[in-house]
């Protein structure tokens, strides 16, 4: 599967990086079934012939689906009750999370190469140091605060005791998957963008640009890992939009829905550089 990702300058120095949204995805099921119950998950778990990374996944999955029902009851809450409270604090608390992590847990181990679009003034080598800038920065960042996150788990489980929701506990948990996955994209990513064995070595190939071929969607041997393409209508929007204080509001709705990107995610880029 090959994904999408816009680069573009927003504001000075700050790029945004986001990966334009794969609507086909979020139509079809999931292919992995995620267990129900504890008994199900450690019978997955207990399979011998099953990898430790595979069995670390089925684990992730399993606390991932566990916080995602817990979410929606939470959200479902009646308006002034103590759930939907919480669930008001989870909102502001997400709305901190910057947009680089987000970024990173897009590029899913499903992802066997990469489109990159970014305004055609960009030099394409200058975009493509950026990109494994990004991913070696959360590889560092992500593994640090993941490891961080775990140590907290036992200290917050133990406020389990106390009579109200353990939110900092729940809060935690949800941090560490987090980190985790964006610590796997960043992985991901790097190893995307730094692999040079599936790349044009063709002397046209000047600023490291390559074409997709959209009647072959399968990875050949032929495939380049990662694909960089200008783009002048990306641009024109940016140059039409630029101004003191980076690009204006309208011009960034603009292009969110010309590329299909989350305009919440990218308007953080205004104030965030990593």
């Amino acid at each position: 599967m090959r994904a999408k990702l816009i680069v573009f300058p927003i504001r000075g120095r700050n790029w945004c990086f986001s990966r334009s949204i794969d609507h086909t995805l979020s139509a079809s099921p999931s292919s992995s079934q995620s267990p129900s119950s504890i008994r199900d998950l450690w019978n997955n778990i207990n399979v011998s012939d099953k990898p430790l990374n595979a069995k670390a996944e089925l684990l992730i999955d399993y606390a991932s689906s566990k916080m995602n029902k817990a979410w929606v009851g939470l959200e479902m809450a009646p308006a002034g009750s103590l759930k939907k409270k919480i669930h008001g604090l989870g909102l502001w608390l997400l709305s901190r999370v910057k947009p680089s992590e987000i970024f990173l847990k897009s590029i899913s181990k499903d992802v066997t190469g990469v489109e990159v679009i970014y305004p055609s003034s960009l030099n394409a080598q200058l975009v493509r140091r950026r990109l494994r800038h990004i991913a070696m920065r959360g590889m560092i960042i992500h593994r640090k605060y993941f490891y961080g996150s775990v140590s907290l788990i036992p200290l917050t489980s133990a406020l389990s005791v106390l009579p109200l929701p353990n939110v900092p506990f729940f809060w935690i948990l949800f941090r560490t998957y987090s980190h985790w996955r964006a610590l796997q994209g960043s992985e991901k990513l790097f190893q995307l963008v730094s692999d040079s064995h599936k790349t044009s070595n063709t002397s046209t190939d000047k600023k490291e640009t390559e074409l997709k071929d959209p009647k072959n969607e399968s990875h050949s041997s032929q495939e380049p890992y990662w694909v960089l393409q200008p783009s002048k209508e990306l641009e024109s929007l940016v140059h039409q939009g630029d101004g003191h204080d980076g690009l204006c509001h309208h011009t960034i709705l603009k292009i969110c829905k010309i590329y299909d990107l989350n305009t919440i995610d990218v308007i953080k880029y205004e104030k965030s550089i990593f």
